[in-house]
């Protein structure tokens, strides 16, 4: 049964259960281009909301995860602010339940508000459909999901 994450105590929308068993290919330092038109260019995760891992182990993330990041390359409105992502894309190879094996060629986020929404207005290039599921305010201005 897909069920919502917990916040943590704090309100932040994020999204509901995926069923794929997910392998986890971003973690901290990790540079993310930007997927949408919000006026950044590359990311560097610097945190990964509500991971519950191992003590002195580095969170790591992966597709449909909210991540922190700073903005490396971007309009000088952009640069250097810390925002909120949504991994749409990774590299490293995951499994879908129906036995395929899904791979993209980089590793692509897109920024969102403190309410979920997206901050740009479309999404360049796919996203994985587990995105689809778990933050549908996303599917709305992707121009496909794979």
């Amino acid at each position: 049964m897909a069920v919502p994450l917990a916040a943590g105590g704090k309100n932040l929308p994020l999204g509901k259960g995926v069923k794929a068993n997910i392998t986890k290919g971003i973690q901290p330092q990790s540079m993310l281009v930007c997927a949408d038109n919000s006026g950044a260019k590359t990311l560097k995760v610097i945190g990964v909301k509500t991971y519950k891992g191992i003590r002195r182990k580095k969170p790591i993330a992966g597709i449909g995860d909210l991540v922190i990041c700073s903005v490396k390359t971007g309009t000088p409105e952009m640069r250097k602010k810390i925002v909120k992502a949504v991994i749409v894309r990774q590299k490293m190879p995951y499994r879908r339940p129906n036995g395929i094996r899904v791979a993209f060629e980089d590793n692509a986020a897109v920024i969102i508000n403190d309410d979920g929404t997206p901050k740009g207005t479309e999404i360049k290039g796919v996203i994985a459909k587990e995105v689809v599921e778990k933050w549908n305010k996303l599917s709305g201005i992707s121009s496909g999901a794979v």
